[in-house]
């Protein structure tokens, strides 16, 4: 499936039954407000996913601010949210697409490739005319059964040890990248050898997706390298993530644990400037 549809396209199958949307609205200084943006109103028939309690694992020493949920975990959610193999998930944030990336990585992770983002979010659905409430649905059970996909992703060992010939791309804004200011983490910079892709650069001025070919010309460069992406702690990522997927190249992994992960490790080294 495509990673992203239009909000004519969600409109037009917005009574098939088989059709789930996923509001994923979420801001990282206030971890309640998604939550009430949704209860204010929401697509109809929308379910809530909050990134902390649904889209996270439990935090421990390593893994970073926003583990990958274990199996069980996804199982649990994605049943009780009435998705099963024959359920296509459209996902939708505020957020320039990373909590929506979020929950179409974890589903294709999970091995459920019917799931695409919303392009452009809730503020492309509302400036299209289209309707909204504030009625919370209730899910209607049904049976996940995940297969892990563990080739999509990469933990900090094989960032180590990764070849000289992967492409290895930090999502983060610059500042961060460069280690002149870090407000999240306890160490600044950047993991050595890593490239600057900005995660916002592979969107329009008004929050859509760039056009294909703007995306594979962004990309081009890695043509037949193995490409791993990183950010803070596993989310933003995923908007670089969707456009790799739209620019051609949906093998491309993702570092979970990212940045938030790798300083985690007191002998990691850090590096800080440009490459």
């Amino acid at each position: 499936m495509q990673a992203l549809v239009t909000p004519q396209w969600l409109r037009d199958h917005a009574n098939d039954p088989n059709i789930l949307v996923a509001d994923c609205r979420f801001a990282l200084n206030n971890p309640e407000l998604g939550e009430e943006q949704y209860r204010e109103e929401h697509i109809p028939g929308a379910l809530y996913f909050h990134l902390n309690r649904d889209l996270s694992g439990p935090k421990e020493q390593h893994g970073g601010r926003h583990p990958i949920p274990g199996e069980e975990q996804l199982a649990s959610l994605f049943s009780r949210s009435g998705i099963d193999q024959e359920v296509t998930v459209i996902a939708y944030d505020d957020q320039e697409m990373s909590y929506a990336g979020r929950l179409w990585w974890l589903l294709r992770y999970a091995g459920h490739d019917k799931v695409a983002v919303l392009d452009g979010g809730f503020a492309a659905w509302k400036n299209a005319g289209y309707p909204v409430t504030s009625e919370i649905p209730v899910p209607k059970p049904r049976t996940f059964v995940p297969r892990i996909q563990t080739s999509m992703l990469v933990d900090c060992k094989g960032v180590e040890t990764r070849s000289k010939e992967t492409a290895l791309l930090d999502s983060r804004a610059g500042e961060r990248y460069r280690g002149e200011m870090e407000t999240l983490d306890p160490k600044a910079g950047h993991i050595p050898g890593a490239l600057h892709y900005f995660y916002k650069d592979s969107l329009s001025a008004d929050g859509r997706m760039l056009p294909e070919e703007a995306l594979k010309r962004r990309f081009e460069v890695f043509e037949g390298k193995e490409i791993i992406v990183y950010c803070g702690s596993g989310v933003t990522a995923c908007t670089n993530l969707l456009a790799l997927h739209a620019a051609g190249r949906p093998d491309a992994k993702l570092y979970a644990g990212s940045w938030s992960d790798w300083v985690s490790y007191e002998n990691n080294p850090v590096a800080t400037g440009d490459e």
